[in-house]
Formats: C-alpha cells, structure tokens, sequence
C-alpha cells in the first residue's frame, strides 16, 4: 500500500537546493509521527537539518491545513520576544510534492511529552511552567499591527465566530451521536458572549509538547504548530492551555489531572493564571468557566476531524487519530463537569 504522506525525493531534492539557501545535497526524510492535521518531516542534507511541514493529501476542508498562515506567523514573529524557528522557504500547490509546503529551520532541545515532567526536580518543573506562562504573555502582548498582522484575523466577537465555525466543522465530520457533546454545544450557544475588547495573537493550540525548551535550561527555544494562530481573545489561548490541569494524565493529552501538583512543584491552575495576569496587567479573568468549556468543546471538534480523517484514510497518523476520536466524549463530559462545578 502506497503511503499518501510520502514524498518524492527525487522531485524535492532539485528544488530544495534551487529555494532554500545554501540548501546542498538532500540525504534522508523522515516523517516524524507526532502531528495530527498537518504532516511534519525532518530533511536530513549536507548542510544540515531542517523541518518540511506541509498540507495533507486528500479532499481538506476550505479553512483547515493552511500552512501558509502558519509560515506568514512564524515570519513576522521572528521579530518580537516570542521565540520561532526561522522560516526558510514556502511553497505554493504547484510544488514537487503537489501540496503546499513550507522549509524552516530545526531546532535542537527537549520536547516534554508528560506534563508531570517525571524527569526533573521541583525547581526545574516550576521553572518550565513560569516559561511557558512568560512566553504565553509575550505572545498576547505582541503589538500585531506592527509586524505586518493587522489582517491576520477579524478583531471582536472571538468565541462567537469560533463556537460558529468549531460547530459546523464538528457537525460536518461527526460519526455518532454524542449526547454529552450536543448537550454542550447548546450551553455554549445559550450564553452570552459580550466581546470585551480585547484582541491580541493567539496561538489556538498553546500546550507544553507544541515548544521546544534548552537542553540544558527552562527556557522555551521555540512554540510550534502554528496551524489555528489568528487574532482573537487571548483568554481562549489561557484557558486552552489549562485544560491540561483537567484532563486524566491516563488519556491521549496526559493532562495534569490525579496528579499530586504541589508534591511535584506544578503549580496550581488558580496560580498560573494569577501569574499571567500580573505578567499582563490584568486582575483577573471573567468568565473562566465559558472559556474552559469553550476550549474542552474546541479541543473535541478538533480531534473528531482528525478521527474523520482517519476513517477516510487521510490521517498523518491514522491508529493515534483513531484514539483522538475516542477522547471526543470524555472532552465533553470534562468541559459538563467543570460547568456544574460553577453552578
């Protein structure tokens, strides 16, 4: 059976060489196997190692897999405290491998898979949490005009156009009926939204395996997968993030959740979004409980994409999407326990 996320080795290696420079001499490429919507690669050449992510193969859905959003992002960061490999070349559909593609520099250091972060002392987990709340700040506090992101999405009523638009795409891939997920769907649509104001970059998918951290310290060299970045509410980007206190360490995220947090030095969910908002000048967040349940129902449509990927055989990586699909409902009951909490 022919690999769809294969690429032709032959076709890229003249063009490598001839649009990214000092490209010289393609040796190997390998698909890593983490990523779930957008196919990652690591080009091995003469010169050295660099990243191909590109769009997947297969009929794709209008506003999914944009990978150009994702290289025009990175680009522009470059340029502000939010730390980004740099961004080497993009291609357009008419490339050798006949999808969109783009070449970015690769990065060397630790990717952390477990939240708990099993391998490093208290002071060191502590220290990779503060990182991550920094650059998350960074990110929100980014003057996106200024470095040429003005369009980059429309300012205002953020959770509204996204609950509208995460619905459609969930109720256009949905396999089962999932009552926990339809009775969510109708809380978040029966509350509401007030648009504050505020509008900011955010990243979509801010989570601790998307950055790259030293080898040797808690500093983050690099946040990746780029692919849902737009302008928005930056309390999406937090409250994303803090799923992760939530979700069973068991599951397919490895969440924080059953964890003994203080023992191991994390701090708590109350403390980190504390942190990020002194960090911003913020004294607090309204609304948490919207926001987490938004997110938890984001987080469901996105994996039920991926699990409807998998079914039409287009998944970069089909037996992980397949257990995506199997977290869809335990998402939904996580987001309808942490409503009934607040009430």
């Amino acid at each position: 059976m022919i690999d769809p996320n294969a690429l032709d080795t032959a076709a890229l290696a003249p063009y490598l060489e001839a649009h990214v420079d000092g490209f010289r001499a393609l040796r190997t490429i390998e698909k890593f196997d983490t990523g779930q919507s957008n196919p990652t690669y690591l080009i091995e050449a003469e010169t050295g190692r660099y990243v191909l992510r590109a769009k997947p193969p297969g009929e794709l859905l209008k506003s999914a897999h944009q990978v150009d959003r994702e290289y025009r992002l990175m680009k522009a960061l470059e340029q502000t405290r939010v730390p980004v490999p740099k961004m080497l070349h993009l291609a357009d559909d008419a490339s050798p491998i006949g999808r969109m593609f783009y070449v970015m520099e690769f990065v060397e250091g630790r990717i952390f898979w477990d939240p708990a972060l099993p391998d490093l002392s208290n002071e060191t987990r502590s220290a990779v949490y503060d990182a991550m709340n920094e650059v998350l700040a960074a990110l929100h506090d980014v003057d996106f005009a200024a470095v040429g992101l003005g369009d980059f999405g429309k300012p205002g009523s953020y959770f509204e156009r996204q609950l509208s638009r995460w619905s459609a795409q969930y109720r256009a891939t949905e396999t089962d009926t999932i009552p926990e997920m339809d009775r969510l769907i109708a809380w978040l649509e029966a509350q509401e939204i007030v648009d504050d104001g505020r509008v900011s970059l955010v990243h979509g998918d801010y989570r601790l395996d998307n950055m790259i951290f030293a080898p040797d310290a808690p500093k983050v060299l690099a946040v990746l997968d780029w692919e849902l970045s737009t302008l928005g509410h930056p309390f999406a980007d937090i409250a994303y993030q803090c799923m992760q206190w939530r979700l069973p360490n068991s599951s397919s995220f490895r969440g924080l959740g059953g964890i003994d947090r203080e023992a191991l030095g994390i701090p708590s969910e109350e403390a980190y979004v504390e942190r990020y908002c002194s960090r911003r000048g913020l004294s607090g967040i309204d609304n948490w409980t919207f926001c987490l349940a938004f997110s938890f129902f984001r987080l469901a449509a996105i994996c039920q994409g991926v699990y409807k990927r998998a079914l039409d055989g287009n998944a970069s990586n089909p037996e992980k999407a397949r257990r995506y699909g199997e977290a869809v409902p335990l998402l939904a009951r996580l987001a309808t326990e942490a409503i009934s909490q607040k009430h």
